[in-house]
Formats: C-alpha cells, structure tokens, sequence
C-alpha cells in the first residue's frame, strides 16, 4: 500500500477530496499540516506537524519523521504547500517531483515572469514597485508597463489583492490598499514588493493538466464568460470545453507547454491562466497546483488503463504522483462548469435563500454554501474565500452556462453591515 503525505494547510477547502480520494484507492496517508489535528495523539504515524512559511525547516522535520515512518509520495494540495511539498519531496528524494525552484517561481510572480521572459513567450511587462520609496517607484513602473495597469501582491492567489488601475492616482491608491493587506496579512507586517503589470484585454482561458515526466497532459480547457476587466478580478463562471476555436486552443495550450518547460517542471498538476490578446496567447500564470475551491467537482476523468471507470481530479493527481496506473485521460462529462459565488459586499453572512430551488434546475449537480450563516465576510480584493459554489453538467457548454446563471439568479443573499 503507497503512503502518501499530504501537505495541506488547515485553512484549504481541498482537504476533503483529496482524503477521499487516498481512501479510494487505498492509500495511506500522513496529513502534514500548520496546526494538528485535535486527536493527534491517537494518530502515530498519521499526523505531522509543520509551519508552512518555512519550507527548508519542514523539510527536516518531515525527513525525520520519514525514518520510523516512510513515505512514497509528497503531494501539496493547494497554492499555500506546494513550495513546502516539493522542499520535502526533494529531501526525502522522492522519484516523483519537481526542483524546489520550479515550483518557488510558480508562487514569486517576480520570477515567473523572468523565467517566462527567458522562453520568449508573450506575457505581460512588468516592473517591481518598493514599498520603501512608493512614488519614485510607481513612476518608474507606470513608465515601464504603462496605462491601464494591474497592481498586484507577488505572491498571493485567487485574485487576492490584484487591483486595476486606469491612471496614476488609481495606482497609488491601489498601492496603499494592497501594501495595506499584506500587513494584516504577515505577522510582523511586514510588506514585500509588489508589482505593476500591463493590463491585457482579452477573454481569459482557464487550462487544468497534470504534468509527467516533463510533458504536459491537457485535462479541461475552461472558458470564463464574465469578463474580467477591473477594477477587481472575482471569477465567477468556469465552462469546459472551450468554444475558442481550435487553432487558439491549440495556441493556448502550446503556450502553457511552453511554460511548463521554462520553469523545469517535471510531475503534477497544473492550473494555468491565459489571455487572448486577438490571436496570440498572453501568459498570465502557470501554478504547480491543480484548480482552487472546490471547483475540482466539475472535473471527472476516464484513463484508458481502466475503461468505465470515473475518477476524480485528485484520484488522478495521487495515481501520478504515487506511480501508480493513469493511461490517457477525457473528461466523461460532454460540458461541465462551475458558479463561484462571490460576496457581494463585507458584513456578516445572515443567509443564503433559494438554494433548494437552484437545486431544482435543469443539469444543475449541487449547490454549496460553504461560508457558515453569522460570520463575517469580505470580497476581493482583500477576501480570501468566495461565499459557495454551484455545480452543473450539459450536453453543451451553452447549456451549462445558461443552467449556472439561472441558478444564481435564484439565490438571495443577505449579508448586514457588523454590528447589526
């Protein structure tokens, strides 16, 4: 029986599938985590304790517990373990696992962009901007990429802190929001540069794969229908298959190949974000993860090393990753999509009304609320979660889209200012 450690911070929504999945097939499984869990001395073996902002110190402490409990597989299950993942891959030697490098560039947008710059793909320009001399460094960034531009942290995710910014004075507000952010956020508030980047309009394409042996395996190319043009960047709907035609689905895919090369990534999954500027691909991110939230619900796989049967996106991820059987793989489902819910405005979450009628509608597969009604909420760009998801499948991406709209337009939120 493989033993798999799963590096996953407490705060994920991804905890859940990717146990699931280990049970499914059979794998034992360590949860190396920020926090232990509350049963941890019932759990020898089962339970590792680590602190996830200092890779190289988990590594050790994982290397340890690995003598009197081996392990064949590390995987990091979202964008906050998967540098701590591959730091404890690499010392435990693991056949199955990317340069600690690699995955360190796919969190620093700083060296993304370097290591894309070098492969000559299209992306967009970028200065840093030094919270130590904000003007000096605004001017000097605003030059470079000019404007519009988007403001942004260089390595938070799901559009957190990410601000765009039409003029100068917009920029300098942006600056002063995110910079605020990042101190709430580090404990001893401390802010690490940001970045101004070009603003590139165009639609947005969502690519999911799984990387092996250094090749890049498509699973789902996703359309994103609402437009993401600022002043903040909330995703709501995700769509596969693409209705891009085929040669820019084809040009999309072979940018994200391309990508995956630059930055010498080896094994795993990877989410990637592209935008058509007219015909060409421009790369606006390459994750060495697989997609956030719970959105992984609308992704159901067949291989060919098993014909009929269905498998989720992290039953996949943990076959790969643990060397066990994973032929070519398809999506099973003809159209498949995703509603994130973003919060509306910040307060406390009072409720959420009409879920049992958006249940109700045709190809719609699940509705969930997963913020609990009497806490307090806030939206991007200082929020970190969305309000839930809805679920759908279709014969057609159309029909799928048009099922998630009416679905949302169902539900009643309530959200109150705090203190009422």
């Amino acid at each position: 029986m493989p033993r798999v450690m799963l590096v996953l911070p407490t705060e994920t929504y991804r905890a859940t599938a990717f146990l699931q999945a280990a049970e499914a097939l059979g794998l034992a499984v360590v949860v190396a985590s920020n926090e232990a869990p509350t049963l941890a001395a019932l759990m020898e073996g089962r339970v590792l304790t680590l602190d996830l902002r200092h890779p190289a110190e988990a590594a050790e402490r994982a290397a340890l517990f690995a003598r009197r409990w081996p392990v064949d597989a590390v995987v990091g299950v979202d964008e906050g373990s998967v540098v701590t993942a591959a730091a404890i891959a690499e010392r435990l030697d693991m056949p199955r696992r990317n340069p600690v490098q690699s995955v360190k560039a796919t969190r620093d947008k700083r060296l993304l962009r370097d290591c894309l710059a070098g492969a000559g793909l299209p992306q967009p320009s970028c200065a840093e901007i030094d919270l130590d001399d904000i003007d000096g460094a605004l001017d000097a960034a605003i030059e470079r990429v000019g404007l519009p531009c988007v403001i942004k942290p260089v390595d938070l995710a799901a559009s957190r802190g990410v601000i765009r910014a039409d003029d100068r004075a917009a920029a300098g507000a942006a600056v002063q929001r995110v910079a605020m952010l990042l101190r709430e956020i580090n404990a001893d508030g401390s802010t690490p540069p940001l970045l101004a980047e070009s603003y590139v309009d165009g639609v947005e394409i969502a690519l999911e794969g799984l990387v092996r042996q250094g090749l890049l395996e498509v699973i789902a190319l996703f359309d994103k229908p609402d437009p993401l043009t600022g002043p903040f960047f909330e995703e709501t709907i995700y769509v596969t298959p693409s209705r891009l035609d085929e040669e820019a689905q084809v040009a999309v895919v072979g940018a994200v190949r391309r990508g995956v090369s630059a930055l010498g990534l080896r094994h795993g999954p990877i989410h990637a974000e592209v935008r058509m500027a007219g015909d060409v691909p421009v790369v606006i991110e390459v994750a060495a993860r697989s997609i956030g939230g719970l959105c992984s619900q609308v992704i159901r796989v067949a291989c060919t090393d098993e014909p009929g049967e269905v498998r989720s996106l992290e039953n996949v991820i943990l076959r790969e990753a643990c060397g066990l059987p994973l032929g070519a793989m398809h999506m099973v489902d003809s159209a498949s999509g995703v509603f994130m819910l973003p919060i509306p405005h910040a307060g406390i979450l009072r409720g959420v009304g009409g879920v049992d009628r958006a249940v109700s509608i045709a190809g719609i597969t699940g509705v969930t609320i997963s913020i609990p009604a009497g806490e307090r909420v806030r939206p991007l760009p200082e929020g970190d979660r969305y309000l839930g998801f809805i679920f759908a499948r279709g014969d057609v991406p159309q029909a799928v889209e048009a099922s998630l709209r009416q679905a949302r337009a169902t539900l009643d939120v309530t959200v109150t200012p705090a203190g009422i």
